[in-house]
């Protein structure tokens, strides 16, 4: 960890970033935009009974209640106006990507440009209302059901509850929706990842709390919590190897004459591929369906029928079905989304349009299946690299209890838009170096 930080440090210019007006400007609209989405996460729903809630949430923290809730940055279990947080805006992107890949008429509008992505992401949009307001609807109907011993969950059930619901939280979905764009388009950073990232570091306090809680009470001992800390740092320093590895394929562009008898061209470059393509995705679906059986005999409290009673207690986490169905389903997911986001022939058919070649490939077919096969080997070290993060946490979770925080799905997320987020103040600080030289080089011109 120490020379990831070093190198981080190093590749940050300090001098250039204090004349950087422009960067200090995008970082604190960023964090202003953060500031609100976290202030937003404690205005409650109205017609909830905040203690119950607690109650509830409490049986619910292990189920698929407690992965959205960390998604949500703890809107959900208070119940604010951002309880689904972006969730439904990202569900709507993969879907749309997935459509994408089988829907002709979308397809062609992704190769129409710059038009067509904004077409996309209208549609995305459009599914991201349609989604929150059906999530929202049966949020507002589970939480008319829901009741502890203390009580019911909602005050005063009935129509007015689930309209005035569904209409708080539609609007809360979609102002995240909007603050996301902001950022990404006046901030640093994807908006929409950053959203995500401090729900989930705001909840590191009282995750570090609660760790440190287990060694108090004597749950846990000295030793035990020192070796899960160093673990956690060893994971995370594993992520950092495994998102910035990546495969360079070399593309070579031939020499072309232009206007005056120049020959220009002729140089090679790289493709970058990463060995892990398709990111955090493949994680969180597992995740949402093994949790399923879980979160529903929860909901039932324990009076299901039989079949559900045991699908329950065999595939609770940490149990060694749950684990072996879940690292199968990661690397399933992790092939299955790397051929909707990347196409070995489109690949293939640009290279050619634009005169590059692989040296030693055929343009056209032979190039599509010598990039399918480059793919499908990363694919398979990235599958098991995104299945080994998401079960060792989970079975320091299940031998020990730590907090659900320490999740490997948590863990990926922090390290990759963490990563993403000072790269691109990198590339702002560089671009404004390039800046200040061609202001140099024209006040030198001038004066000669």
């Amino acid at each position: 960890m120490a020379s990831v930080a070093e190198q981080l440090a190093a590749n940050i210019n300090f001098g250039a970033f204090a004349k950087a007006t422009d960067l200090k400007k995008r970082l604190w609209f960023t964090l202003g935009c953060l500031v609100v989405y976290r202030l937003g996460t404690f205005i409650p729903l109205p017609g909830i009974d905040a203690e119950v809630m607690a109650e509830i949430f409490e049986q619910q923290r292990g189920g698929i209640l407690g992965m959205f809730n960390m998604f949500a940055g703890g809107a959900l279990e208070r119940m604010s106006i951002f309880a689904l947080g972006i969730l439904p805006y990202i569900s709507a992107s993969i879907i749309m990507q997935l459509m994408t890949a089988v829907s002709p008429t979308l397809e062609q509008l992704k190769k129409e440009g710059e038009v067509g992505r904004r077409k996309i992401i209208q549609y995305t949009r459009y599914l991201t209302v349609v989604l929150a307001a059906f999530q929202a609807w049966g949020l507002a109907l589970g939480l008319e059901a829901m009741a502890s011993p203390s009580g019911s969950a909602v005050l005063d059930p009935g129509w007015f509850f689930r309209a005035t619901t569904v209409i708080t939280i539609v609007g809360g979905t979609m102002f995240l929706m909007w603050l996301g764009e902001q950022i990404t388009a006046r901030g640093v950073g994807n908006g929409i990842s950053l959203i995500i990232f401090t729900g989930i570091i705001a909840q590191l306090p009282a995750a570090i709390a609660a760790l440190l809680e287990l060694g108090r009470t004597g749950a846990m001992s000295p030793v035990a919590i020192v070796f899960f800390l160093a673990m956690a740092v060893a994971v995370i320093t594993f992520i950092v190897f495994m998102e910035r590895a990546h495969r360079r394929v070399v593309v070579q562009y031939p020499k072309r004459m232009v206007g005056g008898g120049r020959m220009v061209g002729g140089e090679a470059s790289h493709m970058p591929i990463k060995i892990n393509i398709s990111g955090v995705i493949p994680i969180i679906f597992a995740s949402s369906l093994l949790l399923l059986p879980s979160s529903i005999g929860g909901f039932t409290g324990g009076a299901g029928p039989d079949w559900l009673l045991t699908l329950t207690a065999v595939l609770g986490p940490g149990q060694p079905l749950y684990l072996l169905l879940y690292a199968a389903m990661i690397i399933f997911f992790a092939f299955f989304y790397t051929s909707i986001v990347f196409n070995p022939s489109e690949t293939a058919e640009n290279l050619r349009k634009h005169g590059g070649f692989i040296p030693g490939i055929r343009p056209g077919e032979r190039t599509a299946q010598f990039l399918d096969y480059i793919i499908t080997r990363l694919t398979a070290v990235g599958a098991v690299y995104l299945a080994l993060v998401a079960i060792l946490p989970e079975v320091l979770i299940a031998r020990f209890g730590v907090p659900f925080f320490f999740g490997g799905t948590s863990l990926l997320i922090v390290v990759s838009v963490t990563m993403d987020t000072m790269a691109q103040i990198q590339s702002h600080l560089i671009a404004h170096q390039y800046e200040g030289l061609i202001k140099k080089a024209r006040l030198r011109g001038a004066r000669r």
